[in-house]
């Protein structure tokens, strides 16, 4: 392998270009350790595709899109309702600011209803909400970086929002299909075997997950692929996940067969769970963040290497690159 080289003898695929979908955190909230597991399985995967000669797009979808935009926008105007520019100090705390949302959310139902009817507006692309919506996420994002340097992965962000002016003609296509049905003013395709129709636009017009995931599929048919890669938390997501590819599959957009091109493909994983034995809950105040496990787990390593004497013989530099490479790996 030193003399002649990986290429030698890395595994020869029949697979040539492949998506992995990475770990799509939600904007307005920083990465918790639930996010870890995933995507280090999906760093894994998309190394090893890598390794055997597979073009990979990494891509991190992130959730820059979903109805909790409707509660962020209308929680800012409701402490601002003269704001032009949506800045630092008017955000402050990204993640302060989401709980003091949530919790503004959860206890007033007339907040609840004006939060719902700022998704519509903000998708529908009112210059007021669209603005408000950027600046947020400029703000919120700024986070991502940090983590995935630190632990060594490459990716590229497209956001749920890039798919979002493809989502109209996406669902015109599912409906000239036959595909798309109406259900308690509500938008959905139902699914052979399945009690629960898939949503694809909700009651208040507005669109969802599953519009975005459809969009998304559609999309990737100009790419040429010949696998996807998804790596689903747990079994509920796996599940709508399935319905997904369902739909496309119907309509056309991926193949029936097995044994075609591209593959879908699911790699479930369990849950990270606390030290109660419960799930993370992501709107939880007690979750740790990614960024603090990984400073808690550089600085255990650099004090075990002064406890060894390295002090003595390496520079602060040669302390911190070490305590990085051991504490982070740890952590992976």
């Amino acid at each position: 392998m030193l003399i002649n080289g990986f290429e030698t003898w890395s595994p020869k695929l029949t697979v040539k270009r492949a998506v992995v979908d990475f770990s799509s955190p939600n904007i307005a909230k920083e990465m918790r350790v639930g996010y870890l597991r995933s995507t280090i399985i999906r760093d894994t995967l998309a190394r090893m595709l890598e390794f055997s000669n597979v073009e990979v797009l990494w891509r991190n979808h992130v959730g820059d899109w979903g109805t909790q935009f409707g509660m962020l926008i209308e929680f800012l105007f409701e402490k601002f309702p003269n704001v032009e520019v949506v800045n630092d100090q008017a955000i402050g705390d990204p993640e302060a600011f989401y709980k003091a949302s949530k919790q503004r959310l959860d206890g007033d139902p007339g907040f609840k209803e004006r939060a719902q009817q700022a998704v519509v507006s903000f998708q529908g692309g009112e210059e007021k909400y669209r603005k408000a919506w950027a600046q947020i996420c400029e703000i919120s994002r700024r986070g991502y970086p940090r983590v995935y340097q630190r632990l060594g992965i490459k990716i590229e962000e497209k956001g749920e929002s890039f798919y979002n002016p493809y989502i109209p003609g996406v669902l015109e296509e599912l409906d000239k299909q036959g595909l798309i049905e109406e259900s308690e003013g509500a938008c959905v395709i139902f699914i052979e075997g399945k009690n629960i129709p898939l949503i694809v636009v909700k009651k208040d017009g507005g669109f969802n997950y599953a519009s975005t995931d459809l969009a998304a599929l559609r999309g990737m048919s100009a790419f040429q692929l010949n696998q996807l890669l998804s790596i689903i938390r747990y079994r509920l997501n796996e599940e709508k996940a399935e319905w997904i590819i369902h739909a496309a599959k119907r309509v056309g957009w991926l193949p029936a067969g097995e044994n075609m091109y591209p593959k879908t493909n699911h790699v479930g994983f369990g849950l990270v769970l606390g030290e109660d034995g419960k799930r993370f809950q992501t709107r939880s105040t007690e979750v740790v963040r990614l960024i603090d496990l990984l400073d808690e787990a550089k600085s255990r390593c650099k004090a075990a290497l002064v406890e060894r004497g390295k002090a003595d013989k390496w520079t602060e530099e040669e302390l911190d690159q070490t305590a990085e490479a051991v504490g982070y790996g740890a952590v992976k």
